[in-house]
């Protein structure tokens, strides 16, 4: 009897080394795979984490780079400098051309009252003639913006008047007020280019 028993516990003892062993197995297993998991994951976040990291650029590089960035910049001024020096030079010529070609139909009506003055018998027909030209002239002026400072009659004002004299006022109302013109002035739109010499009343 005593046998049989003897047997039976190393049959049990037996399963149970076998089961523990199986288990420790699994237990291994299943640490060698999370262990694997684990430093798949970690080489992945690596390298995740590398490739969104851009290289970053040297001080030199960044030197260089903004150093070509002041070179363009500073020869695309220098050219725009030129190009509008150029152009302004070319609009003072041609705008001073334009005014010299509208004005010569005004020196030819001269010319021809000229040459009728020396032959002229009909005094009445030289002062139409005199006339005519004078507000052709007058025209051509305010076309380009030349308007006559009105002045006789007006209050004095240092804006527009140049005080040559003063004499007695003819009136008491005429005192502090433009009695005579000497030089006309004139406005080119409304900046005065020319200021009116006057005399004043006292």
């Amino acid at each position: 009897m005593k046998k049989k028993s003897n047997k039976k516990d190393t049959k049990a003892e037996e399963k149970e080394l076998v089961e523990e062993t199986t288990n420790q197995d699994v237990i291994s297993e299943d640490e060698t795979n999370k262990t694997k998991s684990n430093n798949e994951t970690s080489k992945e976040e690596k390298t995740e984490s590398f490739e969104e990291k851009p290289k970053e650029e040297t001080i030199e590089e960044k030197y260089n780079t903004l150093n070509d960035k002041y070179l363009r910049l500073s020869a695309e001024f220098d050219n725009y400098r030129k190009r509008t020096l150029k152009e302004r030079m070319e609009l003072i010529k041609n705008a001073g051309e334009d005014i010299l070609i509208n004005f010569l139909p005004v020196i030819d009506n001269l010319d021809r009252a000229k040459k009728s003055v020396d032959d002229a018998k009909d005094i009445e027909g030289v002062k139409q003639g005199v006339e005519l030209i004078y507000n052709n002239l007058k025209d051509f002026l305010s076309q380009r913006g030349i308007k006559e400072i009105q002045a006789t009659g007006s209050e004095f004002d240092t804006d527009l008047h140049e005080a040559i004299t003063k004499i007695p006022a003819p009136e008491e109302s005429m005192k502090d007020k433009v009695i005579d013109v000497i030089e006309k002035g004139y406005k080119l739109h409304d900046k005065v280019i020319r200021y009116a010499k006057v005399v004043i009343g006292e």
